[in-house]
């Protein structure tokens, strides 16, 4: 039986997780439907919708995993939370004053060095969670999803009944509630779940080296990321083109929130999967209902079905999620946790799906709908390289700096 101080420990430490996972996907539940509208509205084309949707993807490439490290090294993931939230507050009251093509790019790109840090580092403090204390990261994961639809709907309502203008409130007050949940967690962050500093891993240069040269990492980033980066149309283009279909932003809200709805369902019952399937499984299962999605997603459904292949998102993206994370937990040594949650945000939410969406800003623009196909096809290549991680060993490599 789990001692009643470390029970009570635990259950802390989990709520402030989930309050911290509430907060970054309040926001991304307004940014990532609605700020291609509120680009449109700015008198934005497709294809520079599409470059401002994608540089600052490819900006995690190049912030992200440096920050990661220095968080790592320094081992107070929560002071970098604090300072990166804070600045994602500035960055959205700076992004609402611009107008043009430029001026929108650039402080997109200042707004993306602060923003694409957090998940990763909010990520490594999850996964010490499930290490130290067994805290069940699908349950603290849940409340980022429930916060996530609460935020799709809100912000289809404030689109249809307000100025494309009124989705700075929702995004800078959730920023700001972002930054009181960085403040609360304990300090240093994750204290309750780490070892004192003496019996810490030392994290060297050749550490992350030697990560970066195992295959088996490789063609997990390649399946995980290929699966995530198939989203690159839907997460541009979906609510536009759902609108230019004849559905008004309401029943977009709606859409977004099925989707979430069931991701919640897959994050709630993912401890259940895991024993059933393992985490490279169930990236199989991910890459299957992805492929399928974005077929029948290529031919303008009607409606009704739109809700049902809403739905898929729970596996294309949520069952994606949860084995990514679980097989970094596996496979990646505790004391590189934040650095490989940065290459594999980088990989995934930066090269590829950053990629995808500049492919999918000329698609959209000759092709509408049909540009689901070649995300189809990206969603092949995932589920192609997934089946290979079934066959590679699934043990992480050890650089000669690590010690303990």
């Amino acid at each position: 039986m789990t001692p009643a101080p470390l029970e009570g420990e635990r259950r802390a430490v989990g709520v402030r997780l989930s309050l911290l996972f509430a907060a970054i996907f309040f926001v991304t539940g307004n940014s990532l439907p609605y700020l291609p509208v509120w680009l449109a509205w700015r008198d934005l084309s497709a294809p520079e919708i599409a470059i401002i949707s994608a540089c600052p993807l490819f900006v995690r490439v190049l912030a992200t995993p440096g920050i990661a490290f220095a968080a790592d090294r320094l081992g107070d993931h929560r002071r970098f939370l604090i300072l990166l939230a804070w600045s994602v507050v500035a960055s959205q009251a700076l992004l609402a004053q611009m107008r043009g093509f430029l001026p929108i790019l650039l402080t997109s790109l200042l707004l993306a060095v602060a923003w694409t840090s957090i998940t990763p580092l909010a990520e490594a403090i999850a996964i010490r969670g499930m290490n130290a204390v067994r805290l069940d990261y699908g349950r603290m994961r849940l409340w980022g999803s429930i916060s996530f639809t609460a935020a799709a709907l809100a912000g289809g309502w404030v689109m249809e009944h307000a100025s494309p203008q009124a989705l700075f409130y929702l995004l800078i007050a959730g920023s700001m509630v972002l930054a009181g949940a960085a403040h609360a967690l304990a300090k240093p962050a994750g204290a309750e779940l780490a070892a004192p500093r003496s019996n810490r891993a030392r994290l060297g240069p050749r550490d992350v080296a030697a990560l970066l040269a195992s295959p088996t990492f490789l063609v997990f980033l390649l399946a995980a990321g290929a699966i995530q980066a198939a989203h690159a149309a839907f997460y541009t283009f979906g609510t536009l083109h759902w609108r230019a279909l004849g559905h008004s932003t309401l029943v977009a809200g709606q859409l977004w929130s099925v989707g979430v709805a069931a991701e919640i369902l897959v994050f709630a019952y993912s401890a259940a999967l895991l024993r059933r399937l393992g985490p490279v499984s169930i990236l199989v299962l991910a890459g299957l209902a992805a492929v399928a999605r974005w077929l029948a997603m290529a031919f303008d459904p009607a409606v009704w079905l739109l809700f049902g292949l809403q739905a898929l998102h729970g596996l294309s993206f949520g069952a994606a999620h949860v084995g990514a994370i679980h097989f970094l937990a596996r496979f990646v040594p505790e004391a590189q946790g934040g650095t490989a949650q940065a290459v594999y945000a980088s990989f995934t939410s930066g090269i590829l799906l950053g990629g995808a969406t500049l492919l999918a800003g000329p698609l959209y623009a000759h092709f509408g709908g049909r540009a689901y196909l070649a995300m189809a096809g990206l969603a092949a290549v995932g589920l192609l390289a997934a089946l290979g991680l079934e066959r590679l060993p699934q043990t992480a490599p050890r650089g000669r700096g690590l010690t303990s």
